[in-house]
C-alpha cells in the first residue's frame, strides 16, 4: 500500500475529529482522576511523615493520639485539656529524657496559629530526614515579646525583621480580642520547611503568660491596661499549663518502657504517644476510603476504555465504503485489523498523555493553596513511573477493548462491495 497503516489510522481520525476529540476527553479526565486520587493520596502522605522527626515522644491530656498529633504537630484542631507546668518539670527531670519542649497553643495572629515554647525548641525540633530549623533572617527570641515566624506567614503578611505584631486571644475567626495592649515583634524568620512550622508564629511560654494578664476570667479586664510593661515583667511568667511537650529519649531502646511509665502515671492523667505509631493509625483510618476511591478512579478509566469502543462500533457503519475501497485496492485483512487496532491504541496512548498533564497541571495550581492554606507540602506529584505505567496500560487495554470493532469491520469488508447497500 502506498501510505502505512498508521498514516492512515490517522488520517481516519482525522476525519471524524469531533468524536475522536470527544473520546479523547473523555480517556483523559478519567486517568486525570485516577492519577489525581493516586498521587494525592502518596503525596499526602509523604508530606505528614516529613514533618516531624527526631521526636521519639509527644505528651499531652489524653485525647486520642490522632487527635494528639494532630493539634501539636499540624495545628489541626484544638486541645481538650492541658498538661500542668510540675508535670513537665518532672518529666523533663526523668533520667531517661534527653530533653523535652514544651509547647502552648490557643491564640493566632490574623487566622495564623501562635505557639509558645522555650528556645531549645529550635535546637531539637527536626522534620523531614532529621533537617534542623534554619532562619533565613534574624534569630531566635530572646525577650518575652520577641516572635519568631515562619516562612509562608512572612510571606503571606509582608513581615520582615522588626515588624510588629499584635496576637488575638483565641483561633481565627472565632478569636475573643485582641492583645493590643502587649504587642509583639518580630525578631527572626525561620527558612522554609514545607511543613506548619511555616505558618507558625513562635512565642516565649512567657510571653504568653504576660500577654494574658488580666484574661484571667477568659475576658479582657481593662484594669490590666493600667499594668506597665515594667511591672508585667517582674511578675513570675512561669505558666501554669502547657498544651503538649515534645520529648527526646537518651536511648531509643528504652522508648516502649518510658511510654508506659508516663501513660501510668497517676499523679496527672497523660498519653503519651510515638508520631511514626500515631500516623500509622490515622493511614490505618483512612485507607478503605483511599481503597474506594482508587476503586471508582478504576472504573473511570473502564468507561472511558469503553467510550474508545463506542465511538469505534458508531463510526462503522459510516466507513463501510472505506473498509471495501482499502480491500479493493490492496489491503489484506490483516491490514484492516492493524488499522482499527491502531485507532483505538492512538485514542488510548494521546488520551492518557493528555490526563497526565492535566493532572500536572492540577497539582501545579493546587500545591500552593494547599500548603497556603494548612502548610502540608505535597510530595512527590511529578512526573514518576506511574504516569508511564498508566499511560501503557490505557494504551494496551484500549488496543485490546477495540478488538471487537476490529473484527466487526474485518467481517464487513469482506462481505461488503464496492456498493454498500444501507
Amino acid at each position: 500500500m502506498g501510505i502505512s497503516i498508521l498514516g492512515l489510522a490517522w488520517r481516519s481520525l482525522l476525519n471524524r475529529w469531533a468524536s475522536a476529540m470527544l473520546t479523547l476527553v473523555s480517556v483523559a479526565l478519567s486517568v486525570a482522576l485516577f492519577l489525581g486520587v493516586e498521587k494525592a493520596r502518596t503525596a499526602a502522605r509523604a508530606g505528614f511523615d516529613n514533618t516531624i522527626s527526631g521526636t521519639e515522644l509527644i505528651v499531652g491530656a489524653p485525647s486520642g493520639q490522632i487527635n494528639l498529633l494532630l493539634y501539636s504537630v499540624f495545628r489541626l484542631g484544638n486541645a481538650t485539656a492541658e498538661v500542668s507546668w510540675p508535670t513537665y518539670e518532672r518529666l523533663a527531670a526523668r533520667d531517661d529524657v534527653a530533653w523535652a519542649v514544651p509547647i502552648s497553643l490557643g491564640d493566632s495572629h490574623r487566622g495564623f496559629r501562635v505557639m509558645g515554647t522555650t528556645p531549645a525548641y529550635f535546637d531539637h525540633y527536626k522534620y523531614g530526614a532529621r533537617q534542623e530549623l534554619r532562619f533565613a533572617r534574624g534569630d531566635r527570641f530572646q525577650d518575652i515579646f520577641d516572635a519568631v515566624i515562619g516562612a509562608q506567614l512572612a510571606r503571606d503578611l509582608g513581615y520582615d525583621v522588626g515588624s510588629p505584631l499584635v496576637l488575638t486571644h483565641g483561633l481565627g475567626s472565632q478569636g475573643l480580642s485582641d492583645h493590643d495592649n502587649r504587642p509583639f515583634r518580630v525578631v527572626g524568620i525561620l527558612a522554609p520547611t514545607g511543613t506548619p512550622v511555616d505558618r507558625t508564629l513562635h512565642v516565649p511560654l512567657e510571653g504568653i503568660t504576660a500577654m494574658h494578664v488580666g484574661w484571667e476570667t477568659g475576658t479582657r479586664n481593662p484594669l490590666a491596661d493600667t499594668l506597665g510593661e515594667a511591672l508585667i515583667r517582674s511578675f513570675d511568667l512561669t505558666p501554669k499549663t502547657v498544651t503538649a511537650i515534645f520529648v527526646g529519649l537518651k536511648q531509643k531502646g528504652s522508648l516502649l518502657r518510658t511510654r508506659r511509665a508516663i501513660n501510668t502515671d497517676r499523679s496527672e492523667p497523660l498519653l503519651a504517644i510515638i508520631p511514626g505509631q500515631a500516623l500509622g493509625e490515622l493511614w490505618a483510618i483512612m485507607g478503605n476510603a483511599e481503597r474506594v476511591l482508587l476503586a471508582i478512579s478504576g472504573f473511570v478509566i473502564a468507561v472511558g476504555l469503553v467510550s474508545i469502543l463506542t465511538s469505534l462500533l458508531t463510526s462503522l457503519n459510516e466507513r463501510r465504503r472505506e473498509m471495501s475501497i482499502l480491500r479493493a485496492t490492496g489491503a489484506r485483512p490483516g491490514h484492516i485489523l492493524v488499522l482499527m487496532l491502531a485507532e483505538a491504541g492512538g485514542l488510548g496512548l494521546a488520551g492518557s498523555l493528555l490526563g497526565v498533564g492535566l493532572v500536572q497541571l492540577l497539582f501545579l495550581v493546587a500545591s500552593p493553596v494547599l500548603t497556603a492554606s494548612y502548610g502540608i507540602t505535597l510530595i512527590g506529584t511529578g512526573l514518576s513511573a506511574v504516569d508511564g505505567l498508566t499511560v501503557l496500560g490505557v494504551t494496551g487495554a484500549a488496543t485490546i477493548i477495540g478488538t471487537p470493532a476490529a473484527l466487526v469491520a474485518l467481517r464487513r469488508s469482506l462481505a461488503d462491495g464496492l456498493t454498500v447497500k444501507v
